[in-house]
């Protein structure tokens, strides 16, 4: 694979992840042919970049006893050993970044400045933060009132299965690989197949050049059934998935009926409430970043503006033409702000959803159309609360725009869906905003900020159709990745009176 440089003159030949090495093959440890294949595709020209290996529910069967197996001498490795490993993984990361960077691009369709925050910014925090979490206090010591010795102490699950997305695939499955392995657990990834290279591969390359034992971290791409698979199999202790709300139901289903411990981070409908003492041209920068950001292909981004009535007008046509003006087009080699949506199906899913709008008497203020799979930056105004344009997760450069006569209808709007991940307030006055916002059902709010943030530290997760209760990162990790063990010792066994 060539690396195309930001000056779109110089070009390096690859060699952290060559095709040869991965290409129609699984990792297990090792690099293995598989019967069956995917094409890999680069949805901004449709180039086929080469295949991955696929499993079915027999590889992944395999792949789970082969870290099961692995797990138990990972576990007992010091935590200095597994720090190491942590480390090391960093700086192969920082050491190969215009590469992974460029298969971000290429493989997901995103924006250079996406794809290095997503490459060089957050992915590399992560491992960062991962290589911390062996060296810190595995426990504690509990009241001992009859004289034995009694603690509670965490232990890895044993092996994580995780099931990732494709709009960020690094870092939404870097950020439970990496504490997963940290905490000595084992890891069977299965990568969504539309980004198994940069989702899956990168990972994988990246932990064997750092010297992770084999077999700790299996990467094996699958359809559905192998991801169903993956709840099942008596091997797997716990399930972190990423993805829809439609298939997280699925799979806590199936997790709570094999008794697995399950996370789910799952799909928002997320409103951006703009107040009438807001800052009107900070308020359009705040929306059409988070509405457009990855081609609005993000979990967080702001599908919906809620506006308060007196600013609406003039927000609305600085939005309107702000998306006007947004550049898109193939982000490989041209300077965009939206490159291609990742393929067909979710083109007319975002389609239909905004015609059937415009049907409705909806007004297309901007956008509306694609080319391909390049979807123009949208704003949609006239939607009324029961139309799917306000209640359906659209993932893709979709902003409907509403406004609103007082802070209780604000708040009434935005609490008015089913989904509760990340919700976001603008307004001079920041005691006003923060009254308002703890009003909201949301789990990650922010005031004077859009609704795309994360920053590895903090415990990221929703409420409601959002999630299950857990959240991933910072302190969290510890309660995701690790089970409590209680411990008591006596000097001597006691004689018990039968």
């Amino acid at each position: 694979m060539t690396q195309q440089m930001t000056d779109g003159e110089q070009t390096a030949t690859a060699s952290f992840l060559p095709r040869e090495l991965w290409d129609g093959k699984i990792f297990t440890g090792t690099w293995d042919a598989a019967a069956t294949t995917s094409p890999v595709i680069e949805p901004a020209t449709g180039e086929t970049l080469g295949s991955v290996g696929m499993v079915d529910a027999d590889g992944v069967a395999r792949a789970a006893r082969a870290a099961a197996e692995a797990q138990r001498d990972w576990a007992r490795a010091s935590y200095e050993t597994r720090a190491a490993v942590l480390r090391k993984a960093a700086r192969v990361a920082e050491e190969n970044i215009g590469e992974i960077i460029d298969w971000l691009i290429r493989e997901a369709g995103s924006t250079r400045p996406k794809a290095e925050f997503e490459g060089a910014g957050i992915n590399v925090k992560a491992l960062h933060e991962a290589a911390g979490l062996p060296s810190r206090a595995t426990g504690e010591i509990l009241p001992s009132p009859d004289g034995k010795l009694t603690m509670a102490r965490r232990r890895p699950l044993g092996v994580v299965g995780v099931i990732s997305p494709f709009n960020f695939p690094l870092y939404l499955a870097m950020r439970a690989v990496a504490p997963a392995l940290a905490l000595g657990n084992a890891v069977v990834l299965k990568p969504d197949p539309r980004t198994a290279v940069c989702g899956g591969f990168v990972i994988a390359r990246i932990f064997e050049l750092a010297g992770l034992p084999a077999g700790v971290l299996q990467v094996v791409p699958g359809d559905g059934a192998a991801g169903a698979a993956i709840t099942s199999d008596p091997n797997i202790a716990m399930i972190q998935f990423t993805g829809s709300t439609a298939a997280g139901r699925k799979v806590g289903e199936a997790a709570g009926r094999n008794l697995k411990k399950v996370s789910l981070e799952l799909g928002g409908k997320n409103s951006l409430l703009i107040l009438d003492d807001a800052d009107l041209d900070l308020a359009v920068a705040n929306t059409a970043w988070g509405a457009y950001l990855h081609q609005g292909q993000i979990c967080m981004a702001t599908g919906r503006v809620l506006v308060a009535r007196s600013i609406y007008p003039e927000f609305l046509a600085k939005l309107s033409a702000k998306a006007k003006a947004l550049p898109v087009g193939n982000p490989a080699t041209e300077q965009v702000a939206l490159g291609p949506l990742i393929n067909e199906h979710q083109r007319d899913h975002a389609l239909r959803i905004v015609q059937e709008a415009e049907q409705a008497g909806a007004t297309i203020e901007a956008g509306g159309t694609s080319e391909g799979l390049f979807f123009q930056a949208t704003v949609l105004s006239g939607v009324t609360t029961d139309s799917p344009a306000f209640t359906e997760e659209i993932f893709a450069p979709v902003a409907v725009v509403v406004p609103f006569d007082s802070d209780d209808e604000a708040v009434a709007l935005a609490n008015d869906t089913e989904y509760g991940l990340a919700m976001g307030v603008i307004s001079s006055n920041v005691a006003r905003a923060m009254a308002l916002g703890e009003r909201l059902n949301t789990g990650l709010l922010h005031i004077n900020d859009q609704t795309v943030n994360d920053d590895v530290l903090n415990p990221f997760g929703g409420v409601g159709a959002s999630g299950n209760g857990t959240s991933i990162g910072g302190a969290s990790n510890w309660e995701e990745f690790t089970t409590w063990q209680w411990v008591t010792v006596r000097d001597q066994a006691p004689a018990y009176p039968m």
